[in-house]
This record gives C-alpha cells, sequence and structure tokens, in this order.
C-alpha cells in the first residue's frame, strides 16, 4: 500500500511525500465483513470460564479460556471440513507444549532453571520455527508449542500441569465443537448446515468471473482479476481440505465439485477478454451471475443471454456458459469427483523439504534466538511472572502476520491501549460493589467476542487480545500485571526487531525469493504446456491455476518484505518488477492458449508477445544480484 500524494490548497505547487512503506502498511486497516458467527463462537467459547469461576476453579477456567482463545484466533473463514485440522492441530500442540513447560520446572533444578530454561527454550525455538514455514497450520502449531510452554512453565497456578493442559484442552475442543455444529450466518447460503461455506466459495467463483468481465478494459480490471484468483484458490481449498467425515459419494458434493470444475473454463476465458482489454457488453456478465445465484441456492439457472462471439474470448466465453449450462443441468456421475489428492508420504516429502529449505533455516534460527534471549531478560527482571516476555517474542517473529516493523508498531501500540483501558476500568470499578471476578469474567466475555472482529488488524488484535489476558491473569491472581505486560512488550519488540535483522549464512530474503522461484516454475510448466499444443485441457487448466495460486503467494511474500525496513527490503530489491512480469506472461500465456484453440494454431502475434515477455524476464533476472550480508 502506498500513500496518495495530494497537493494542499494554502501550499500550490507543494508535495507531502508518502508515508514509507513500513509506516503506511501498519496504518492500514482492510475492509472486512463482519465476522458474526465467529463472533458468537468467541461469546459462547467463554462458557467453560464461567462454569469454572463459579465452581471455585478459576486457574482451570484461565487455562481453558486461553485455549479457546488461541483456537479462535486460528478460527479464520473456512469450511468446516478444514476446521478440524486448522483448529484441531494447534490446540494438540498447545497441550503438549503445556505438559512440557510444567514438567520443565519439575524436572530442572530449581536453582539451574535461569540457565536451563533459556535453553530449552532456544531448542524448541530452532524446530517449532522451522516447522512453521510449512504452511499455516503449521505455522499455528509451531506458535501455540511455544506459547503454552512458556505459560506452562512461567505462569504461576495451584493446579498441577496435567490439569492445566486439560483444561487448555477442553477450551480448545468446545470451540472447535462450536465451528463444527452450529450453522454459521457467514456461510452466505440458503441450505447454511449442509456444505453452506463450500456452497457460497463456489458461487464466489462465478461472481468473481462476471465482476471481472465487467471490469475488462477499465483500470478496475486487474484487481478484479486477482480476486479470481483468490476466489479460486479459496474455493479450491473449502472442497479440497482433510475431511472429519466421508462425503465423497454424495450426490450433493459431487455437484459442486462438477460445477467448480465447470468455472474454469470460464476463468480462462475471461482472463484472456481482460487481456484483450476491449470493454464488453452489459448482458455479457448475465450467465455468470446466474449460474452464481444457481450454485447459492443449489438449483438449477434458467435461460442467459448469450454473449456475442465475435472474437476469440467472446467465443470461448460462449463454448464455456454452454458447457456450464450442460453440467449445471445434468446429474452429478456416480463416484467420487474429485482427483485423490497427493498421499500422505509425498506430503510429508513436501513439508520435510519446506522445514529444512533455507526459508525454514532462516526462520528457525530467528525464532530460537528470540525465544532464548526473551527468556534470559525474563528470568533475570522477575523470575515469579516471566512467560508474558517469551509469548510475545513469538507471536512477534511470525512472518505470516505482516512485515516486522510493522508488527512492533501495531504491538506497542495496541499494549499500550488495551493496559490503558484495563487500568482505567478498573479505577471504574473498584467502587462497585461486586465481586471482581464478576467484572473480569464480563470483560474476558466481551473480548472473545470481540477478537474475530479485532483480527482485521494487527493492533487492535493486540489491545483487545491485551484486555483479555489481564482479565485472565487477575483471575488467576496476578494483580500487578498491567504495566508490567508493557514494558514486556517493549522489551520483546527490542529482541525481536534485533533478531529480525541480525546477518545469518546463506542468501538473504528466503521466503520472497523461495516463493518467486516457485512461481516462476510454475509459470514455465504452464508456458511449456501450452506451446506443446496438448490436448489435455484439464492438464492445462490444473497448471494455469497452480501458476495463478503460486504468483499470488509469491505476490504477497514480496509486498511483505518491501514493507520491512530498508535494511530488509533491499533484501528483496527487483522481486516486484519479476513478479509483474510472470504475471503478464501468465496472461498472455492464457489468452495465447484460447487463441490458438480458436484457431487451431498459436497465432504468431501472441508467439512474438511471449517471446519478448521471456527476454525482459530474462534481463530483469541477469540484473538482479543477492544483496549481501
Amino acid at each position: 500500500m502506498s500513500a496518495r500524494e495530494f497537493r494542499p490548497p494554502h501550499a500550490p505547487g507543494f508535495r507531502y511525500r508518502p508515508l514509507p512503506a513500513w509506516l503506511a502498511h501498519a496504518l492500514y486497516v482492510p475492509r472486512v465483513p463482519v465476522p458474526r458467527g465467529a463472533m458468537a463462537r468467541g461469546l459462547l467459547g467463554a462458557l467453560p470460564l464461567v462454569l469454572a469461576v463459579a465452581a471455585g476453579r478459576p486457574g482451570l477456567g484461565v487455562m481453558a479460556a486461553l485455549g479457546s482463545l488461541l483456537a479462535a484466533v486460528n478460527d479464520r473463514p473456512g469450511s468446516r471440513r478444514t476446521a478440524g485440522l486448522r483448529l484441531g492441530a494447534p490446540a494438540l500442540a498447545g497441550t503438549c507444549g503445556l505438559l512440557l513447560g510444567s514438567a520443565a520446572t519439575t524436572l530442572l533444578p530449581h536453582p539451574a532453571q535461569p540457565l536451563l530454561l533459556p535453553l530449552v527454550l532456544t531448542v524448541l525455538g530452532l524446530f517449532a520455527g522451522a516447522v512453521s514455514a510449512v504452511g499455516p497450520v503449521a505455522s499455528g502449531i509451531g506458535t501455540q508449542v511455544l506459547v503454552t510452554t512458556a505459560i506452562g512453565a512461567g505462569m504461576p497456578l495451584p493446579e498441577p500441569g496435567w490439569q492445566r493442559a486439560l483444561a487448555f484442552l477442553t477450551g480448545a475442543a468446545w470451540l472447535l465443537a462450536l465451528r463444527l455444529l452450529l450453522p454459521s450466518p457467514d456461510d452466505g447460503a440458503r441450505h447454511p448446515y449442509r456444505l453452506g461455506t463450500e456452497r457460497a466459495s463456489v458461487a464466489s467463483v462465478y461472481t468473481a468471473i462476471a465482476a471481472l468481465l465487467d471490469a475488462t478494459g477499465t483500470p478496475a480490471a486487474p484487481a478484479r482479476r486477482s480476486a479470481l484468483t483468490t476466489a479460486l484458490d479459496q474455493a479450491q481449498d473449502a472442497l479440497l481440505g482433510p475431511r472429519l467425515h466421508r462425503f465423497t459419494n454424495s450426490a450433493a458434493e459431487r455437484r459442486l465439485h462438477a460445477r467448480l470444475d465447470a468455472a474454469l473454463p470460464l476463468a480462462e476465458a475471461a482472463t484472456a477478454l481482460y487481456w484483450a482489454g476491449r470493454p464488453l457488453p452489459a448482458r455479457t456478465v448475465r450467465g455468470p451471475l446466474a449460474l452464481a445465484e444457481a450454485v447459492r441456492a443449489d438449483t438449477v439457472p434458467g435461460p442467459v443471454p448469450a454473449p456475442a462471439r465475435d472474437a476469440p474470448g467472446l467465443r470461448a466465453l460462449d463454448t464455456s456458459l454452454l458447457s456450464a449450462l450442460a453440467v449445471f443441468a445434468s446429474a452429478p456421475a456416480p463416484g467420487p469427483a474429485v482427483r485423490a489428492p497427493r498421499g500422505a508420504r509425498a506430503r510429508l516429502r513436501a513439508a520435510r523439504r519446506r522445514a529444512t529449505g533455507p526459508a525454514g533455516r532462516e526462520y528457525g534460527i530467528r525464532v530460537a534466538l528470540s525465544m532464548g534471549a526473551a527468556t534470559a531478560v525474563a528470568q533475570s527482571l522477575h523470575p515469579q511472572h516471566w512467560y508474558w516476555l517469551p509469548a510475545t517474542a513469538v507471536f512477534l517473529v511470525k512472518p505470516d502476520l505482516g512485515p516486522l516493523a510493522s508488527r512492533v508498531l501495531c504491538r506497542i501500540a495496541g499494549t499500550l491501549a488495551g493496559a490503558g483501558l484495563f487500568a482505567g476500568l478498573a479505577a471504574v470499578a473498584a467502587p462497585v460493589p461486586l465481586p471482581p471476578e464478576t467484572g473480569l469474567v464480563a470483560l474476558a466475555a466481551l473480548c472473545a467476542t470481540l477478537v474475530p472482529l479485532a483480527m482485521r488488524h494487527f493492533a487492535l488484535q493486540t489491545a483487545v487480545v491485551t484486555l483479555l489476558v489481564l482479565a485472565l491473569v487477575g483471575l488467576g491472581g496476578d494483580t500487578q500485571a498491567t504495566w508490567n505486560r508493557l514494558t514486556d512488550t517493549l522489551l520483546a519488540c527490542g529482541i525481536v526487531l534485533l533478531a529480525g535483522h541480525l546477518p545469518l549464512p546463506g542468501r538473504a530474503g528466503t521466503v520472497a525469493r523461495g516463493r518467486l522461484a516457485t512461481a516462476s516454475q510454475a509459470a514455465t510448466d504452464y508456458l511449456g504446456h501450452v506451446l506443446s499444443g496438448s490436448p489435455d485441457l484439464p492438464g492445462r487448466w490444473a497448471l494455469r491455476r497452480a501458476a495463478y495460486r503460486s504468483l499470488a503467494q509469491a505476490r504477497a511474500a514480496v509486498e511483505v518484505s518491501a514493507a520491512e525496513l530498508p535494511p530488509l527490503a533491499r533484501r528483496s530489491a527487483g522481486a516486484a518488477e519479476v513478479t509483474a512480469v510472470l504475471e503478464r506472461l501468465v496472461d498472455t500465456t492464457t489468452a495465447a492458449a484460447v487463441h490458438a484453440d480458436d484457431a487451431g494454431t498459436l497465432p504468431a502475434r501472441d508467439t512474438a508477445r511471449l517471446r519478448a515477455l521471456l527476454g525482459e524476464l530474462d534481463t530483469l533476472d541477469r540484473h538482479r544480484t543477492p544483496v549481501p550480508h
């Protein structure tokens, strides 16, 4: 995101300089829908805390609320079938972390703990950080095991370790049960429970196709093409995610898979029309919109107007639309509707390569340094309540939360706001003749409700989570926590900034560089398939999807790297230009494939354009030299 330059009326000719990328990123708040379902689950997730406090066991209630909170952080939009892995796997890792932390304080000699605990967390951080580079679920696993290990070893509670771990798992399991069993108003479908999220995600693909067709030839078209890529990625994730039950032979799911497959040639034709850049008649979008409504309602669309057929892209769109209408009108074929995903052994090999690759090694080392240093500093400052500092460092060092400088600024601002608001609320509630536990439980329930809404921005999330954790800490008996947490946060920010900027062996910027290499290979594979003239259309669509998905991931990684402070941003210098050329190459390859289908051979004009883009890409690669440490 870049700040807008403007000319104030009182100073003609003067322009304010745009904000630096690292500051502009910290100030940007995206517009996202209100997650009503997640907020309702957050409120109901506080029930174990209420019951435990009412039973006179606030310590167990704190652990249950903590498990629910960390599960809520992973409760992102997605289908129910993926929720079991997305929420459950990190919760199990967090339970193991609590047991490990409790065992460490029990088994390690007390006089040697200031030396041995930093060592234990450093080694654990090395492995957890490397695992976090595998993907989003693995990142949640690595984060929770580190946070809960620090809490299990450092939070003084009267209950034994196994009871705390069981309470933590109960809170997380309760939130997961709410996610799996309750109908969600966020599904957006007429049948909100049975495949509701999956149906809504497939409908959004057709809506995105219509939006791209509507914007063709306008400045909004590139953003609409990116939105179509995002919609396709989310729909495939929703349908191909891990299953908690077997629905592969149900007619409803086979019908949904067939309708998603029917969208792929439509998306290809829409991309070719976007590449041509010619505005289209209004009737062109009516077909995809009718298909989107049919997916939402799980019905068959009525007659739709046919697009004109005076260009290769329009002829491809008309043919794809007729094929899609035939798919919608026919009964799904018996048997599984989807190709079998890669086997467990192949997925394990791929995960091992990511964890032991350059990005995994770099991230593991930085997490280990941050955890070890934060634990050692906290042990020396306040050995009775040292867990906050390393737990803060874990969240700060996570690369999937945005640029490091933005994370640090947002963490400081959010912690200051949360701690100040908590102190103000405590002062207002002091004269009220109610048990203090009542106010703390009410505050925790309110914050648990607001966590999903606050996740649109890291500073807002930090403020709400700070309020919630201070309420839980107060229920646990620590009444002097408020301003100590701010000091610990500032120390953690300094430690993570230092660890994030330390020079390490090897090439710099491994995450963005690796994503860009993957995108380049995917684009090359797609181009090779099109140039070969292969008649395998499903194979071509799969390669096109892989190219666009990897390009979206590369662009996100490059944008995050470019928004770092200058010493880190220089690592990805020139990567944005390479990503832009790769996107134009894949767009041109898509248009060339559609033109070849129409003409029977690849037009010479498209061949020349592809050759020119390959030459431009080769020139950029030759001029991009790694920045030395």
